[in-house]
């Protein structure tokens, strides 16, 4: 490598080498673009001295006669000179040193001899041996010529000592000499040669082994890595390429991407100015191209892909060595290829290297910006008060989270005793707060984990321990060159090491001095013990151990950068950390500069009003310009920034030394830097120990003692480091302006080794402010641009004025301040900021503003605006991809189409398919340019993901109606596949198929119960409308009707839809009868005044409706019936599984008008449950109409007729709610029709209460309704009507309204409880006498109210109960009836107990009529006894009644009681106890109920035997007394005529009342065959005459249907349950009253009532209810069961046909067939209904219009698999099939093969379906399980022996 670095002579040049530094190649490049005659005239000069030609013109000595180094001029053209010297450099070999020529440069105009005397002087200072080769010239080449040959001489190694002449120089020529000096060595050289390192350099470039370089910042670090790398690849070049050798594996590795870009940047010109013969014009095009001029960009921007590095590690190949990178790029490229690992966490954690587009991870890195601005202030106050976040950020990234030992924790992180464990030496920096630190770490840690973030070393650890754990062979590096080390974490180290196959090959430099970087708490010991732990290690594993091998260690201690005034002052602070903290920093040998120069200025005991003194600033600056652009002002902190620009202005660039680290400037302004430390005075004090000698204000006494307590001063240790990195940020000049008393002991410290100037007030001012051309402005603006310093940038800029690119800046600069806060974006005009660069910006910048704008944006989440930048980028995919984020499809298409060669295929193959789903799915928004190339290829998608809207679409276009109409049924979209089947009408299936499905729709959507506003709105509307439409003839009648439904149901016809609803029933259609019917009764009419026709009509149509609604729910398999599922909008999916409609009434509450949803809809529903919840719905919703009917009827008045305008024709109350029927209308007719109401309104409440069992109790609802029904048969009044007016043919439903007032009644005998009846004696008057009417008068024997509960108020003396009496009294059970009859009435009367007034007189009318017939039959025994009485038809009606052996002593009592009853109704005492029906007792009342009884006794007296005079004289006097004397209170006339007639006119005064009645109530008794002789009255007033010739023919000759009924009932009454409450729990009945099924009564013994069970008895019941419930159970389990049951038979039954009908041959697999092929068959249909769910869940448009497009890809896959999963169950069902050809091949194993291919389609579908399973397992086990027979148990062999 040595002698390949060395390179042979350019034509026309000669022996003497020219060494030219930078402000020469300036010139030179400046004259070959302006003046090409000039730069010819130059450049033929400097051959000449190349050449040796030294005449007079060419070597005029300018520093004089003076011994010393000389210093010549070269006279160019008028008053251009070349300034240079003869040097001495040492040769490549190192064997010889050589003279050179070193031009300093090319001057207009000759400087002061003063500055090249200083110059020479200087250059003396190398000793007496330099000076004498320097001056040293070999004989002239030609005698007495000019021409010299360069001289050689041996090495001399030496020590350079720096020493410091007296120059007395002005500051301008100081600067002169630095100048000349500086600028023509390494640090400031274009590109430089090997042979001008100096020989520490040349021993580091030229090392063979690892190496350690040591050197302050200046010393040629970074110079030595270059040369290095320079010559091994020159070696490899010359000497090994084209052999099997492969090139040399360097990478050049820093932090600093702006490094990296410079070090190869010069490698390349290196190359280049030199032509490396090895070099090919490709290559070195390559390298170059790597450095095209970017313009203003941050270059941490420019895309990997971009640059001709590959992203991915394992992708590079030889061609692209040597590397120059930044750690994070490589640590990125390494990231790509665990990305392709199977390690799924290392995938995820190194996701965190890879640069997103994601705003999440985006905004999530912390840096140390971050950590101060989103972190810090979240801290408690107590842990963060008086601690410097950048230290502690530093600790915690270096120490606790970066060190060595943190990679022996799993999280990556010391834990807190090991942390709390560090030496002190080594880790001086927190000592003794190292538990406050480690809890700022643990708040950091918890708040990053919340807020998902992470920082440095969360990114790296995993990448090294993923390395290590994967142990994949990577492309290794053969050698690796670290610039700049104390930057990166110790960690870091083990990535680079482990990426290094050559463990000679590592080059590691850098300061530790200058480890102020936030995170970083590095020392080169450390570095150097970790790496050689990492070489024993390594070297372990080798199959040959290898021994280890130390790694050379250099030091550089020559600073190129600063002259010797600023370089001493640093190295003073370096000893001050050595000394007090030896370990924390690495030993060097003290620094030195290459030439003196000024002191820096120490300004003291300047107030802060001075510094914002204007006099001030003009001597300081010189204007107001302020400083100039390589001048700098460093401040501590931010805050200290800001408080000096408060105080100033803007008068310089102002950094903090952070900012500030790795740039340099002229001259550097340290201001306040110790007055902002964190660092304490008493702490400041400490370096006060280190002044040897007295000092002026320098106290020994105030130097503290600092191993009395070292820990104390740790944080002066990182000051010290900070102060050392201001210092050397100065070139030429530095200031430190500071009047605090912590400033003190540092200058007194300088002050002792004079290495400082101070200026106090009194002195003069040195000038400070220079002034800078634009030129150079720009040129610092850029190199602070290049630095990420923007805003100091913006600064420099505007001072140039160049406003676009102060525009740039200040766009960087806002993405900083965004940065710098994670989770905060930009603000819209700052984001706008890049987008408007890349407006005005050419080229490459144009495209890389725009990708940084949409950064910006991608930090805002504004996806729309992040994929407009990328398009103006040109970065199609990430802008097709960011649309696709945005929902912005028709961008996306317009990119693929123009720029799909740009983006990748699988990109562009994604996002044609979401564009493709996209558009398919909304139907009405077309894409700008066609997305498909054929009809087939659109199909084929549509197929695929199931898009049948769009595919319908694709088959009208096309003219494919018939697939576009099925598609549209397979859509859900009946209303259009209605309009295409409509489109031809004369097409008469289509019509059909229209009606269908516009039925089927009509009923999916107007389903039972729905209301009819819900007809007027959305599809019910487009469907009737539809309907109006449809053609009728072709239509079936039931079609036709249905159709029919639509229009009357749209207008509410009801006259209309009671025809349907009649014409249904006829045809048994109860479920369309039953829509019809609700439909009309949906609002029931208002019938308040109606007329009883109207009423009754009304009452037969709505127990039509309720009939049918409580057969539904009576029905155990209403569901069975398809019409029952279409009407309640229910969907049979499988035998025992069905879903119900959204709108569906068994979803609704049926306790509103409205039909609102209230259960979950798409459920799955057995057999049983929807059964259940049907009936459950219906009993509800029939209680609601019921209900609601009811009150209807409670508000009719046509159920009570008003009695004053019965009697008189009038009522005088206007509020009067009972119907006024006219006197001539009470026919018997009407009288019917009243009954028949109760009756048909009973029938109805009969059949809520049967589907309620609950209910059916003595409630007042039905109490009320007995007592109506009492009052229909029993009127109050005669002309009213009677029991003997029943024509039971003309009441609709007789016999069943009397089946279930039998059952009423005596459920109510059964349920009468006297404590809770407040009118108990009318309620048992009653039912005494309707029990009695209609047969069921044994219930009164057995009720409680009878038996048992007896009031004390109706107990008579001595000890008689007047229930009994008066039930004795009505049924003639005894022959005493009458006479307790009359006793227990006279106990009521004269106990004035409460009761009804109208009960009471039909009471007293029973009585006086009993007693009269059987007067009459005791009178004259025989069959004429009652020839020629008049008596009204009611009293005849009951054969009890015709008995003479009745007492009928109490016929005294009976009329005083009745007297006593007139009396009282005369009076206006009746309010009490006496009451009435739907009105109050007013005397007009009792007047009627007065001449009701006087009608009862003038009957009685007319009827007398003729003997019975005091008889008739009673009732006579009965009657006159009620006559009024008073002329002012007149008799009423309603019973005057029967007060003033005598007995014998009675009769005839009781026709003439009845003159009126449209009833004839009264019948006159004839006796055939007696001869007797018959009233001529009787006769001539026209009373129906009825002859008889026997009595007990009597009730059948008056033909009263009501006779007939209770004979019969004695045989059809149910049988006799003894019971207080009917069970909730009952069933209804057990009889359905309502269809007429009852019991067949069987008569029992009455004293069997009385008999109490025994305990066996009840045991025995006990067992029974038991056994019956279990069976009851059992049959609910049966019938859930055989739902499962019928699906199998139903598949049997198919397989059973096809193996007859085929005539399948007898065998194993006819077996199988029969057998578990039902099994796997009913499986596999399960499982496609499954997967139909499935994929209805993914419906794309609709989840589309749900969701948004975000969930596209998603959905498309989802879709596309579940078709696929679809496909091959109808394909599998297809194959197997009872009538495939698959089973005719008999092949069993083929049907493994099929069942296993079920199995797999049943784990394909999402979900699960238990009953699929259970199927498949079934089949499975038959047919894929192989059997294998038991193996026989060979017996135990038994051996005989002898016994032991």
């Amino acid at each position: 490598m040595r002698i390949t670095l060395y390179f042979h002579k350019a034509d026309g040049f000669g022996e003497w080498r020219i060494l030219i530094g930078t402000n020469v190649a300036k010139k030179m490049r400046a004259f070959r673009r302006d003046d090409t005659k000039k730069f010819k005239i130059v450049y033929k000069k400097i051959k000449e001295l190349s050449n040796g030609r030294f005449s007079d013109d060419n070597q005029s000595r300018l520093d004089g006669a003076r011994p010393g180094v000389p210093i010549f001029e070269a006279y160019v053209e008028r008053d251009l000179r070349l300034v240079y010297q003869i040097d001495c450099v040492a040769e490549h070999n190192g064997e010889i040193e050589r003279q050179v020529i070193r031009i300093y440069g090319i001057y207009t105009h000759i400087q002061p001899n003063g500055v090249w005397d200083a110059m020479s002087h200087h250059l003396s200072s190398k000793g007496e041996e330099y000076i004498r080769r320097c001056t040293f010239r070999n004989p002239s080449v030609h005698p007495g010529g000019q021409v010299y040959l360069p001289a050689e001489f041996p090495p001399e190694f030496h020590d350079v000592v720096i020493k410091t002449p007296p120059l007395v120089l002005s500051d301008q020529e100081m600067d002169q000499v630095y100048d000349n000096v500086v600028a023509g060595l390494i640090a400031k050289s274009d590109a430089q040669h090997v042979f001008e390192l100096t020989p520490q350099q040349r021993k580091i470039v030229e090392c063979t082994t690892s190496c350690y370089v040591l050197g302050r910042s200046g010393t040629g670090k970074t110079t030595t890595m270059l040369f290095k790398m320079l010559g091994i690849q020159r070696a490899w070049q010359v000497h090994f390429e084209g052999s099997d050798i492969p090139r040399p594996r360097q990478i050049f590795v820093t932090t600093s991407s702006m490094l990296a870009n410079k070090v190869e940047e010069c490698y390349v010109k290196l190359m280049d100015s030199l032509s490396l013969a090895g070099c090919t014009l490709e290559e070195l095009a390559r390298l170059q191209s790597r450095h095209v001029d970017r313009g203003l960009v941050d270059t941490d921007d420019v895309l990997d892909a971009q640059s001709s590095i590959p992203q991915r590690y394992s992708e590079l190949e030889d061609h692209h060595f040597p590397l120059f990178l930044t750690f994070d790029r490589l640590a990125r490229m390494v990231a790509a290829n665990i990305l392709g690992a199977e390690n799924p966490e290392a995938k995820r954690i190194t996701k965190l290297f890879m640069r997103s587009h994601d705003p999440a991870i985006l905004v999530s890195f912390v840096s140390y910006e971050v950590f101060v601005s989103s972190y810090w202030p979240h801290f408690p106050p107590y842990l963060t008060r008086g601690r410097d976040p950048w230290l502690v950020f530093g600790e915690i990234m270096g120490t606790i989270k970066g060190s060595e030992k943190s990679l022996g924790f799993d999280d990556g992180a010391l834990d807190k005793s090991t942390y709390c464990g560090l030496p002190s030496r080594s880790n001086p920096t927190f000592f003794g707060q190292r538990e406050v630190v480690y809890a700022i770490y643990e708040a950091y840690s918890k708040l990053k984990r919340q807020r998902q973030h992470h920082d440095v070393a969360d990114r790296r650890l995993p990448v090294c321990a993923s390395l290590v754990l994967m142990h994949v062979l990577l492309i290794r590096i053969g050698l690796s060159y670290v610039d700049e080390s104390q930057d990166n974490l110790l960690i870091d180290a083990l990535l680079l090491r482990l990426l290094c196959n050559n463990p000679e090959g590592l080059f590691w430099a850098g300061d530790t001095a200058q480890t102020i970087s936030a995170g970083s708490s590095f020392r080169f010991e450390d570095l150097k013990a970790f790496l050689y732990r990492i070489e024993v290690e390594q070297a372990s594993h080798v199959v040959r151990e290898r021994a280890v091998d130390q790694p050379a260690s250099f030091q550089l201690a020559t600073n190129y950068r600063s002259h010797g005034g600023i370089i001493n002052c640093a190295r003073s602070v370096i000893e001050l950390i050595s000394r007090f903290w030896p370990n924390s920093i690495d030993s060097i040998q003290p620094e030195h500069g290459i030439v003196d120069g000024l002191k820096p200025v120490f300004f003291t005991e300047w107030d802060e009003d001075a510094v914002r003194n204007e006099q001030f600033l003009v001597r300081a600056f010189g204007s107001y310009n302020g400083f100039g652009a390589e001048q700098c002002i460093l401040v501590r902190d931010e805050n200290a920034k800001e408080r000096l620009e408060q105080q100033v202005g803007a008068i310089g660039m102002t950094m903090t030394i952070y900012e500030a680290k790795g740039l340099e400037f002229d001259d550097v302004l340290l201001y306040n830097f110790f007055e902002d430390s964190n660092v304490d005075l008493s702490r400041w004090r400490l370096v006060l120990a280190a002044i040897e000698g007295v000092v002026e204000g320098h106290n020994q006494r105030q130097t503290p003692c600092f191993e009395r307590d070292e820990s104390r001063y740790a944080g002066l240790c990182s000051e010290l480091k900070f102060l050392y990195v201001g210092i050397t940020r100065a070139c030429k000049r530095l200031w430190i302006v500071d009047d605090s008393d912590k400033a003190k002991p540092m200058k007194l410290f300088w002050m002792s080794r004079s290495q400082i100037q101070v200026f106090t007030p009194g002195t003069d001012i040195p000038h400070l402010a220079t002034s800078s051309t634009p030129g150079e402005w720009t040129a610092t603006g850029h190199s602070l641009f290049q630095h990420k310093r923007y805003k100091q940038a913006m600064y420099c800029f505007e001072r140039a004025n160049m406003s676009r690119e102060v525009r740039i800046a200040r766009a960087y600069h806002f993405r900083e301040l965004a940065r710098a806060t994670v989770g905060i974006a930009l603000l819209s005009e700052q984001r706008r900021a890049f987008a408007n660069c890349g407006s005005e910006a050419p080229g490459w910048e144009k495209l890389q503003y725009y990708r940084t704008a949409a950064e910006c944006y991608n930090r805002a989440a504004d996806d729309h605006k992040v994929a407009d930048a990328y398009l103006n980028a040109e970065e199609y995919e990430l802008a097709a991809r960011h649309y696709r984020k945005a929902g912005i499809f028709n961008k996306i298409v317009d990119i693929l189409k123009s720029h799909s060669k740009k983006i990748s295929s699988d990109c562009a193959d994604e996002l044609l398919t979401v564009c493709r789903l996209y558009y398919c799915s909304r139907g009405v928004e077309r894409p700008p340019s066609p997305l498909f190339s054929s009809f087939e290829e659109e199909l084929d998608f549509l197929e695929i993901y199931g898009l049948d809207v769009a595919l319908v679409v694709l088959y009208e276009s096309h003219g494919k109606y018939v697939e576009a109409t099925e598609l549209y049924l397979s859509e859900d979209k009946p209303l259009a596949a209605i309009r295409a089947f409509l489109k031809d009408k004369s097409n008469q299936h289509a019509v059909r198929r229209a009606a269908d499905v516009l039925l089927e729709c009509f009923w999916k959507h107007c389903s039972f119960g729905v209301a009819p506003k819900e007809l007027h709105t959305g599809i019910p509307k487009a469907l009737i409308s539809l309907s109006h439409q449809l053609p009728l003839d072709p239509l079936s009648l039931q079609a036709r009707d249905e159709v029919t439904i639509t229009s009357a149901a749209e207008e509410l016809d009801r006259a209309a839809l009671e025809m349907l609803a009649e014409s249904f029933k006829e045809r048994n259609e109860d479920a369309a009868a039953l829509s019809c019917l609700d439909l009309v009764f949906s609002r029931l009419p208002q019938l308040h005044s109606t007329t009883l026709e109207d009423f009754a009509l009304f009452l037969r149509k709505f127990y039509t409706y309720s009939h049918l609604l409580y057969t539904v729910t009576s029905h155990n398999h209403s569901v069975g019936t398809c019409s029952i599922r279409r009407l309640f909008g229910i969907t049979q999916l499988s035998d025992d599984q069905y879903i119900v409609q959204p709108r569906s009434f068994v979803l609704t509450n049926s306790s509103v008008d409205s039909t609102s949803n209230d259960g979950p809809t798409g459920e799955s529903y057995t057999h049983a449950r929807i059964t259940e919840d049907l009936r459950e719905r219906v009993r509800s919703y029939l209680r609601y109409q019921v209900n609601a009917e009811s009150r209807v009827c409670h508000n009719a008045k046509v159920f009570s007729q008003c009695l004053l305008y019965a009697t008189s024709g009038s009522c005088s109350y206007a509020k009067c709610k009972q119907h006024h029927t006219p006197l001539s209308s009470l026919d018997s007719a009407q009288y019917n029709a009243r009954i028949g109401l109760h009756l048909q309104q009973m029938r109805i409440l009969q059949l809520l209460y049967s589907a309620f069992p609950e209910m059916r109790k003595w409630a007042s609802e039905i109490a009320d309704w007995i007592a109506h029904l009492y009052e229909a048969f029993f009127p109050p009044f005669q002309a009213q009507g009677s029991v003997a007016e029943l024509k039971w043919p003309s009441i609709q439903g007789a016999s069943d309204g009397i089946r279930v007032m039998r059952n009423w009644v005596r459920g109510a005998i059964y349920s009468l409880d006297p404590r809770r009846s407040p009118d108990f004696l009318t309620d048992i008057l009653r039912l005494i006498k309707l029990s009695s009417a209609i047969g069921e008068g044994d219930a009164l024997r057995h009720a409680d109210c009878v038996r048992r509960c007896r009031p004390r108020t109706l107990i008579r003396l001595p000890g008689h109960y007047v229930v009994e009496d008066m039930i004795d009294a009505v049924q003639s059970l005894t022959e005493s009836s009458i006479s307790v009859g009359v006793l227990g009435l006279r106990h009521i009367i004269r106990s004035d107990l409460r009761v009804n007034l109208s009960v009471l007189c039909d009471y007293i009318e029973e009585l006086l009529s009993a007693y009269m017939i059987t007067l009459r039959l005791k009178n004259s025994p025989g069959v004429d006894s009652l020839h020629d009485v008049v008596f009204p038809r009611s009293w005849l009606i009951r054969n009890n009644k015709l008995d003479a052996h009745r007492d009928v002593r109490f016929i005294d009592h009976l009329l005083e009681d009745i007297q006593y009853v007139l009396e009282k109704l005369r009076s206006d005492s009746t309010a009490e106890n006496l009451s009435l029906m739907h009105t109050i007792v007013t005397p007009a009342h009792r007047s009627i109920f007065i001449a009701r009884i006087c009608r009862m006794l003038c009957l009685a007296s007319y009827n007398c035997p003729p003997h019975w005079v005091d008889l008739k004289t009673k009732i006579s006097s009965v009657i006159t007394s009620l006559r009024s004397n008073d002329p002012l209170h007149l008799t009423p006339s309603i019973y005057r005529k029967y007060t003033e007639t005598s007995h014998e006119d009675y009769l005839r005064v009781i026709v003439a009342y009845d003159e009126k009645h449209a009833i004839s109530s009264l019948v006159h008794l004839v006796c055939r065959g007696t001869g007797l002789g018959t009233s001529s009255f009787a006769m001539e007033w026209r009373i129906e005459q009825l002859s008889y010739s026997r009595l007990d023919e009597i009730p059948a000759l008056l033909a009263s249907p009501l006779i007939a009924l209770r004979s019969s009932s004695r045989v059809e009454a149910p049988a006799f349950t003894p019971r207080f409450r009917i069970s909730s729990q009952a069933q209804p009945d057990e009889v359905d009253l309502s269809l007429g099924i009852e019991p067949v009564r069987v008569s029992e013994p009455a004293e069997e009532a009385e008999r109490t069970a025994t305990a066996e008895e009840e045991s025995a019941a006990n067992l029974i209810q038991r056994v019956y419930r279990r069976h009851r159970q059992k049959q609910k389990q049966r019938l859930e069961r055989s739902m499962v049951e019928g699906e199998r038979s139903a598949m049997f039954a198919i397989c059973l046909k096809h193996a007859q009908d085929s005539g399948f041959a007898r065998g194993f697999y006819r077996l199988l067939y029969l057998g578990p092929l039902p099994h796997l068959l009913l499986s596999l249909k399960k499982g496609i209904a499954l997967a139909k769910i499935v994929r209805n869940k993914t419906n794309i448009p609709g989840r589309l219009l749900q969701e948004g497009h975000e969930r596209l890809e998603e959905l498309g896959r989802q879709r596309a698999e579940t078709s696929s999963i679809l496909k091959q169950g109808h394909e599998l069902l297809r194959k197997l099939g009872p009538d495939s050809q698959f089973h005719k091949n008999r092949d069993i194993g083929a049907l493994k093969d099929a069942t296993l291919q079920v199995n797999e389609f049943l784990h394909r579908i999402p979900g699960s379906d238990r009953g699929a399973r259970e199927e498949l397992n079934i089949a499975y086990k038959a047919i894929v399980i192989e059997k294998h027979p038991p193996k026989k148990e060979k017996p135990s062999l038994c051996v005989l022996g002898r016994p032991r």
